[in-house]
């Protein structure tokens, strides 16, 4: 067995379902939209917010489309794997400017079956049938900014 390679410390404890479950909508929005990833987001044990630079607000069967797709993967029931690299070597596939002023050359690249991937040093659940149901409660979008709140349902 190999030694975990030293990252940077993570800030807080993320609810590990509702934290996985941010990956999958962020690649869902990625795939369905184009846009990037969430600028900014609050990710919490009962109700989560993801806000996306994007160029309007999302109509109630966009908001279904992305709901019914998120569900699909979680119910696909996939792994959630980890794989370590160098920032060197991931620098041309992921957005290094993300990364906490002074990180460590080690990096995480979280993958969600051949879903998702994307570099985070958070907690996870070991695949996606761990999640729960997924459900989006709200969307606004104002100034060119989305915001998408959402819960699990066990």
């Amino acid at each position: 067995m190999t030694d975990t390679p030293a990252l940077n410390e993570h800030h807080k404890q993320e609810f590990p379902p509702m934290h996985t479950a941010e990956h999958i909508l962020n690649g869902t929005m990625v795939k369905m939209f184009g846009c990037a990833r969430a600028a900014n987001a609050h990710v919490e044990r009962t109700k989560s917010k993801l806000d996306y630079d994007f160029p309007h607000a999302l109509t109630a069967a966009e908001v279904q489309a992305v709901q019914d797709k998120v569900n699909e993967v979680i119910a696909a029931d996939v792994p959630v794997t980890y794989e370590y690299a160098t920032q060197n070597e991931v620098a041309r596939r992921f957005d290094l400017a993300r990364l906490p002023h002074g990180a460590t050359s080690t990096v995480r690249i979280v993958r969600v079956g051949n879903y998702d991937e994307c570099l985070c040093a958070g907690t996870h659940v070991e695949h996606t049938g761990q999640i729960g149901h997924f459900r989006i409660s709200s969307t606004r979008y104002q100034d060119g900014r989305l915001r998408i709140v959402f819960r699990l349902d066990q």
